[in-house]
């Protein structure tokens, strides 16, 4: 009861209750911040010989579905407590201010990204019609003739994680660890016309583990229970989300599910699920006799 009770002091919204003005809401007492020393679970070590067999999967979190719109809401941070913030909002906040360090330009994490380096799938200048003339004419292209148009978090349409099933044959048992995520959205340079959506692209790569703190302190909104939000963090190792496999590490240099069965989307699931059930056998089949 006492632990309940030090979890739900740390995770409401602090001081709610007792405020007697608005600006009191958020302020923590001393005695909270001490007793609140909440950290990710840390990841237990893992011997290599210990790895009795393992597969590297790609999985999509699709942000239409329902069970997704954690990840996704809320794109309009106007009137919003500032704890609550969507994913790709707490990631581009904290590669800005440097609490992020590890961003990559793909998935296997070998081209390490600045902010400046990813700036350009951010955002797009265009200059219009009038501007040119302007420039034309030798003079100076006013403000109002610069059309700049930023990706922001409603602009995300799923992200994409890379991560690793392996057999620990100490426990016994089939564990995952997530190692990285990356938004995506449609190309910013078509992103306003009819068909942006076949113009997806991966804006960046983040190294999961190191992300884990910030994660961690970012809080996501619990429909059941508002008084106790989850953190990004334990979402995403909780896998409570759903995804569909699109790439998993194979003999023809990692290809995707699309590359092999093109232009069928039943298809590409049914591999999906195929990939996914001869990862979820392996554990049974390891106490079959």
């Amino acid at each position: 009861m006492l632990a309940v009770s030090f979890a739900m002091s740390g995770w409401a919204q602090s001081n709610l209750l007792n405020a007697k003005t608005p600006d009191q809401i958020g302020v923590r007492t001393d005695e909270q911040i001490a007793a609140d020393k909440d950290t990710p679970l840390e990841y237990g070590y893992v011997d290599d010989r210990d790895v009795l067999w393992s597969k590297t999967v790609w999985e999509k979190i699709d942000l239409d579905e329902r069970v997704n719109f954690p990840y996704y809401y809320p794109t309009d941070t106007i009137g919003i407590d500032a704890n609550r913030r969507s994913l790709y909002q707490v990631l581009m906040k904290n590669i800005r201010n440097g609490n992020i360090e590890h961003v990559y330009a793909d998935s296997y994490f070998t081209e390490k990204r600045t902010l400046n380096d990813i700036q350009a799938s951010l955002k797009k200048v265009d200059t219009l019609d009038l501007g040119y003339e302007q420039l034309n004419a030798g003079e100076e292209v006013s403000a109002e003739y610069v059309d700049i148009r930023n990706l922001t978090a409603a602009d995300i349409e799923e992200y994409r994680i890379k991560g690793v099933w392996y057999f620990d044959k100490r426990q016994g048992e089939m564990k995952f660890r997530l190692l990285g995520i990356a938004p995506v959205a449609p190309d910013v340079n078509f992103i306003d016309q009819g068909a942006a959506e076949d113009y997806l692209v991966e804006l960046f790569w983040v190294w999961f583990p190191n992300a884990r703190e910030v994660l961690h302190e970012s809080k996501v909104f619990n429909n059941r229970n508002s008084a106790l939000p989850i953190s990004y963090d334990h979402l995403l190792n909780a896998r409570r989300f759903s995804a569909v496999i699109y790439r998993e590490d194979n003999v023809y240099g990692d290809r995707d599910v699309a590359e092999y069965i093109q232009e069928n989307a039943l298809m590409q699931l049914l591999e999906s699920d195929r990939v996914k059930t001869r990862v979820r056998d392996f554990e049974q089949d390891m106490w079959s006799y």
